[in-house]
């Protein structure tokens, strides 16, 4: 399937950029905080956030305009992206899940969203409520609306290694979801490796297979570092052409607390692995590093006065 004029002209565009330049979207304020059990005063995630964005960061998912029913720790979506520091050069974006949440993120003045769908049917209906193609039917109208407001429009996709309910996912499952998220018109796709099941082989064979749907240097890669094998994907990925990573300022994600449960990688880890191997981000990591040793600092806090 050819790619969408939209999505071809953002690999023309990667490709003009300095060989040696990767992008960082930091998702530590929604992805990092999304699962913690204590809730994160509004003014702390603001502080957070502020803390990001004068690190130079491109990129910042700042919250999800999910129902607060479902994710009670991001019910201040509109509160929160009201009340940050906007800098110049950074793009404040957000997740959608269907049209009311995009109401919601308008009003709020978002700069970029982003939809979401499994590579999966067991992560699917755990997790969306939904198949895969209900899904697709739900943000279709949300990517159109976008796209009228002037909105770019990102598109994860979740489990691309492996399910923790269907297992391992056959690499053409994955590239049908993503031929799928390209025709209803996404503009970049989002590869997302849900529970850090990822090894550089099996990224590389992944990355095989979508190569006659879309380039690597067209894809974001967002790891998690559950088995410890993040930065050696994050390495592979920047041999197969990857420029673009996910990444949480302290490794938030998950429950930082809890033994064993290990979150994204982190924004500081992968901008080091990333300088080691040759490249730049513009980012300052020494920044990185210190908002997410804050950000844990005020979690610890908050659970001491929890219990």
């Amino acid at each position: 399937m050819a790619l969408s004029h939209r999505v071809a002209r953002g690999v023309i565009a990667r490709r003009e950029e300095a060989v040696n330049s990767i992008r960082i979207t930091e998702v530590g304020p929604r992805d990092g905080l999304q699962n913690e059990l204590v809730r994160v005063p509004t003014d702390i995630k603001i502080q957070f956030i502020n803390l990001l964005s004068a690190a130079g960061i491109p990129e910042i998912e700042v919250t999800s305009f999910v129902s607060p029913t479902w994710v009670p720790q991001l019910g201040d979506a509109a509160e929160v992206l009201h009340g940050i520091t906007r800098r110049g050069g950074t793009i404040y974006s957000a997740l959608v899940p269907n049209e009311r949440g995009l109401d919601r993120a308008l009003e709020a003045e978002v700069d970029k969203i982003s939809v979401f769908v499994s590579a999966t049917e067991g992560f699917s209906q755990r997790n969306t409520n939904g198949s895969i193609e209900q899904v697709l039917q739900r943000i279709t109208p949300v990517i159109t609306r976008a796209h009228l407001a002037g909105l770019p429009v990102r598109g994860y996709v979740s489990c691309i290694i492996r399910c923790p309910w269907d297992g391992a996912v056959d690499p053409a499952q994955v590239r049908r979801v993503c031929a799928s998220l390209l025709e209803i018109g996404v503009d970049e796709l989002d590869l997302g490796d849900t529970i850090g099941a990822a090894q550089p082989e099996s990224l590389a064979q992944l990355y095989e297979v979508m190569a006659s749907l879309v380039e690597p240097a067209a894809t974001t890669l967002h790891l998690h570092d559950t088995n410890g094998q993040a930065i050696a994907c994050v390495r592979r990925g920047l041999e197969l052409g990857v420029r673009s990573f996910d990444a949480s300022a302290g490794g938030l994600g998950g429950c930082p607390f809890a033994q064993g449960a290990p979150g994204n990688v982190a924004t500081e880890v992968l901008l080091s692995a990333v300088k080691d191997a040759g490249f730049e981000s513009g980012v300052d990591a020494q920044r990185v590093a210190d908002a997410g040793r804050w950000m844990r600092q005020q979690l610890a806090s908050a659970c001491g006065a929890s219990s």
